[in-house]
Formats: structure tokens, sequence, C-alpha cells
């Protein structure tokens, strides 16, 4: 056989093995937390750690990033215990004082990263990646914990990453935002902005049906957008049991107190998302990308 049919040939066989069309395919499990418990508000207790363990997701926007003394090397071992250890990372410069950083955990390598300025709080910028995914197509990345001081706060903040993406970013690339909004709505100014290179297409709900992400699941507190060039390979999140399965076509907004069957997401326990001063829930949505 000809060298050239012989390496074609190859390439089907081993196409079919891995599962045919699938094997062309990249899953993208995303994920916002403001997962903080206790009083520190840091990761210490545990509670928002076993939340990212259990949807092991391959991109994660991580707010009040402290954890530990808060040392590259405590940081290092939070990532690995809540996420991996063949994981990257960028989390926002802390000076330590009260801080509550962001950051960007990634099962792929970070190839830029740095802190926007939000004009309206002294504690925290918004933090960005840009990552190298598989696939021609690069994954620009935004981790963020608006003011809870006012819509026009929120509404400034949200500019500063627009104007951002209207300056770096190329037309077809992938974009996701997520984190802390602190928004009282959908329509509030701060989402219209954002819109302007996001798009709220697909709004996660939880296993009761609501979508509200504060602790009384009333309001939008976190939000998740991407822009319509990734909106095009949203898929359901699709949770399996050992003789079930779960699935939420916009994505989910998960409560542990609510959520059922738990068995789906070791090993978070029911009590999770009542913990101390745990005022946010995780919002979790799925991609698949050629």
């Amino acid at each position: 056989m000809h060298t050239t049919s012989k390496l074609k040939l190859f390439t089907l066989l081993l196409a079919f093995s891995l599962g045919g069309a699938a094997a062309a395919e990249t899953a993208i499990r995303t994920m916002t937390g403001n997962l903080t418990s206790g009083r520190d508000q840091s990761y210490d207790p545990g509670h928002g750690m076993r939340i990212f363990k259990a949807f092991r997701p391959q991109v994660a926007m991580v707010q009040e990033f402290n954890y530990g003394d808060n040392s590259e090397r405590a940081i290092r071992e939070f990532v690995d215990r809540a996420f991996g250890q063949k994981y990257f990372y960028y989390r926002e410069p802390s000076d330590g004082d009260g801080r509550l950083p962001n950051g960007i955990v990634s099962v792929w390598p970070i190839l830029e990263s740095g802190v926007l300025r939000d004009p309206t709080i002294n504690n925290r910028g918004i933090a960005w990646a840009k990552l190298d995914i598989p696939g021609p197509t690069k994954l620009w990345v935004f981790s963020a914990h608006l003011s809870h001081e006012g819509p026009d706060r929120r509404t400034q903040a949200a500019k500063v990453v627009v104007d951002f993406v209207m300056k770096r970013a190329k037309s077809g690339e992938f974009l996701l935002f997520g984190g802390d909004a602190n928004t009282t709505s959908r329509t509030e100014e701060s989402v219209k902005t954002l819109k302007q290179v996001f798009a709220d297409k697909f709004i996660p709900v939880g296993s009761d049906g609501k979508a509200g992400t504060n602790s009384t699941r009333s309001k939008p507190y976190d939000l998740l957008l991407s822009n319509p060039a990734f909106d095009r390979f949203h898929v359901p999140v699709v949770l399996r049991t050992v003789n079930d399965k779960v699935k939420f076509e916009k994505g989910l907004v998960f409560d542990s107190r609510t959520f059922r069957p738990l068995e789906a997401v070791p090993p978070v326990k029911e009590a999770d998302c009542a913990a101390e001063n745990m005022q946010h829930m995780a919002v979790i949505r799925d991609f698949l990308v050629p």
C-alpha cells in the first residue's frame, strides 16, 4: 500500500477508536463561583472547595480567591485540591490587606494574563486571561467581582471590560465573562453594557427552576456570559449517576440545599450552600467546540 494511503487509513482508524467525530471536538465545562464561607472570606472552611471539585470544570472563574496565608504555595495547594495538579492559574496580585482578589483556573495553558482596574473599588480588580484551548481559536476569560454599592458603579466596571475586549480581542475569538456581578436584575445597565460584546442568551437555572444565584435565590448576583462566537457551541450540562442522569439545557445554578441527587456531585454535602456567609451559588455552563 502507498505510504500516503497507509497514513490516511491509520488516521481513520484512530478517529474511529476515539469515537469518530467526537474525537475532533473538545468539551469545555466553565464555572464561576464566589464560594467562600466562614468569617474571613476565604476557601479555608472547605465548602466552596468541595463544590469546585465536584464539577471538575476545565475553566473556572474564582472570586474572593483567598486561601491559607495567600502565599504562592498556599494558592497552589488550593488549585491542586479543588481542581487538579495539572491546572494553571492566574490570581490578581494581593497586598494581603483585606483584598478580595479574582482569579482564573484553567486546564489549558495561559498565554497572557493581567488585571483591569475597576475605577469604583480599591480592594480588587477584574482578572483576565487568554487561554490556549485546543483548536485554532483562543478563549479570553474575565473574572470579576463588581461593586455592591449601586448600578452606576457596576456599569463603570462593565465599560472597562468592554473597552478592553474591543481593543485586544480579535474578531471571532471566544469570550467568557464570569463572576459575582452583584446585579439585581438582568435588565440592569451594567448587563446591557456587557451585552455590547457578550450575549445573555443562555440563562442557567437550578434543579428547582430558579435562576437566582444569591443565598435566597431571588436575584441574579452571579453571571456567566459568553459572546455569540462561543455561544454557538453551548451544550446542556449533563450530570450522571450510576443509574440515571440529569440535564440542564441552559446551564446550572448549583444549590446543594435543593439539588438532587447529591450522589451526582461528590464530595458535596447538602449543607455546603447553607454554610456561614455562603452568599452565592456556583454557575456552570458547558461547551463543545471543534
